[in-house]
């Protein structure tokens, strides 16, 4: 998967890549060509005292090195070029994909565990591609070049490569092969931490409500450990790599002096053919230990292009038509057919036989007890989620037909948690609007009831506005929610308990300014409250994912146990309070 991934990904920077062969070819074919020259100055120049063959060769010599060097800081340019440019395109595939994802998809691999695999994961192919360029297309250049050159020098001591040689791969193999389920673990471990931070992070309110400070600390310290720990022995054994490979390369290197000089003394060979052959040596054994280093970083940049691969080949559940409809009649009717949904795995359905029409211009509301299924039954219209069964129809299309911009230019949704991005209060509201002029975002603020507290912020719509929406009340933030889908002007609005952090007063005067501003639209309000969805023309009852009830207010009060039992048991609090 690694090969692939990364030969995907590399194929429209080929000429980058050929740039890095041909400028390692020219260093490493400049690195072997050096060791000859010098046992050249060493016999033919200092035991014969030539002086002028000495600053001959020696220029030579100097002209190599520089064309060395530049063809060196040339090949690490374009393989950092590549090595960046894949690491780009990776996370931009990544977030394209997730983007595409449904929230069945989402949960399945987590929000911790898609940052690690966004961020952590690419970097980790990202410097794979980067030390290939630099190392590894060197490495077999050195390798196969030195065997050749220093068979030329002399013949009777290669029996110390065809030992040293495979010494060293052994060795490095059992250090690579105990490290890669270290690897593995490590990367997994990696999305605990930052699953914990993040809920940590997230929950800081109700961590210090709860006075759980000590709980939560303990938790931290815990997945910190395990990473630490996993770290720590794959540290260890890393740490054995260098030393395992100056061993052997040492060991050889007093092989071929104590060899070499018996040679010497017999006549079988020069000074400067021994000082040849012992540089040749070192680099095939250089060559060799940076094609075992590389082996340390393929386990890990495999493992984390697995995990990548996993989330580039996971199919959105909320597959887009091949031929979608791109035209609708501007009424904004929903209609529901016999709607099923089950999550994957799940012995029972959530929804079952849900049928009801939204018109135009009327208010439907749905009201139940948690669990009951409400948010799925609304997620359903905006394809959050496809139904298993049946069919949802907007204006009397599929919306499973339907071009996925125009189906959500059509809904104005405001989720059951009021999310706001970090910015201002004019960049959240302009969120599905971007043109939406001032005088648009104070309309829609005036019928969110959100003018008042906006107006009363020193920098008015400039006003910051922190990550989530932090630095506002819960009240605050549902109230600007309801004013960013407002600044759409959908056909449809869609409220999922969107009023619950409202108190009565704010509650009531919101619905009638929805009521007067966005009479020609369908509204539909899922709630927990009675007196949310009192004045609503439809009532929707769901209990155990089905409509137990449907009617007016009055209607439900004398025909559904079940709502008469909600609004009994809400009415007896208000009274006890």
């Amino acid at each position: 998967m690694l090969v692939k991934l990364i030969g995907r990904y590399l194929k429209p920077h080929w000429r980058l890549i050929a740039g890095v062969v041909i400028f390692q070819l020219v260093q490493s074919i400049a690195s072997l060509y050096l060791p000859s020259l010098n046992a050249d100055i060493i016999d033919n120049g200092i035991a014969t005292g030539d002086t002028g063959y000495i600053l001959m060769i020696g220029g030579v010599m100097l002209a190599i090195t520089l064309v060395q060097i530049a063809a060196a800081i040339t090949a690490v340019y374009f393989g950092a070029k590549a090595a960046m440019a894949i690491g780009r395109d990776l996370r931009e595939s990544i977030f394209t994909r997730v983007g595409e994802f449904s929230e069945r998809e989402v949960s399945k691999f987590g929000a911790p565990s898609l940052i690690t695999r966004t961020t952590n994961d690419v970097q980790q192919v990202q410097m794979l591609v980067l030390m290939t360029c630099t190392l590894l297309v060197s490495a077999p250049i050195l390798a196969i070049g030195g065997v050749i050159m220093a068979l030329q020098q002399d013949l009777e001591l290669s029996w110390l490569m065809v030992v040293a040689i495979p010494v060293l791969l052994v060795a490095i193999g059992l250090i690579v092969i105990r490290m890669v389920p270290l690897f593995r673990l490590m990367q997994a471990r990696i999305d605990t931490v930052n699953r914990v931070l993040r809920e940590q992070l997230t929950g800081i309110r109700v961590v210090r409500a709860f006075v759980r400070e000590g709980l939560e600390t303990t938790r931290f310290e815990k997945a910190n450990a395990d990473v630490t720990k996993t770290a720590v022995s794959a540290g260890r054994l890393f740490a054995l790599v260098f030393p395992v490979v100056m061993l052997v390369m040492n060991v050889a290197s007093i092989a071929v002096l104590w060899f070499g000089a018996f040679r010497i003394e017999d006549g079988s060979m020069q000074i400067g053919a021994l000082t040849a052959f012992l540089q040749y040596l070192m680099q095939i054994l250089m060559a060799v230990m940076m094609a075992t280093f590389m082996a340390i970083m393929i386990p890990r940049a495999a493992v984390s292009a697995d995990r990548i691969s996993e989330v580039l080949s996971t199919e959105t559940s909320v597959v887009l038509p091949e031929n979608p409809v791109r035209e609708l009649r501007a009424t904004g009717r929903v209609e529901l057919r016999d709607v099923e949904f089950s999550y994957p795995g799940a012995e029972q359905p959530v929804l079952r036989n849900v049928s009801f029409v939204a018109r135009p211009g009327e208010t439907t509301a749905i009201i139940g007890s948690t669990g009951a299924g409400k948010t799925t039954l609304v997620n359903l219209l905006p394809r959050l989620f496809d139904a298993t069964g049946g069919t949802v129809l907007i204006d009397g299309v599929d919306v499973r037909e339907l071009d996925a911009d125009l189906l959500w230019g059509r809904i104005g949704l405001v989720p059951q948690k009021a999310y706001l991005f970090s910015g201002t209060v004019a960049s959240n509201l302009r969120y599905g609007k971007p043109d939406a002029t001032d005088d648009e975002l104070w309309a829609a603020l005036e019928i969110a009831q959100a003018r008042d507290f906006v107006e009363a912020m020193p920098e008015g719509l400039d006003a910051p506005i922190a990550q989530g929406g932090t630095n506002v009340s819960g009240g605050q933030r549902q109230r600007l929610a309801i004013a960013r889908a407002l600044v759409k002007k959908s056909e449809i609005y869609v409220f999922d308990d969107s009023f619950s952090a409202l108190d009565t007063a704010t509650d009531v005067r919101l619905r009638r300014a929805l009521a007067t501003n966005e009479r020609a639209a369908t509204k539909i309000i899922v709630a927990q409250r009675v007196s949310t969805i009192v004045d609503a023309d439809q009532i929707l009852v769901v209990e155990d994912g089905e409509i137990v009830g449907r009617g007016t207010h009055a209607e439900l009060l004398e025909s559904s146990e079940t709502y008469a039992e909600i609004v009994d048991s809400q009415l007896r609090a208000e009274e006890a309070a």
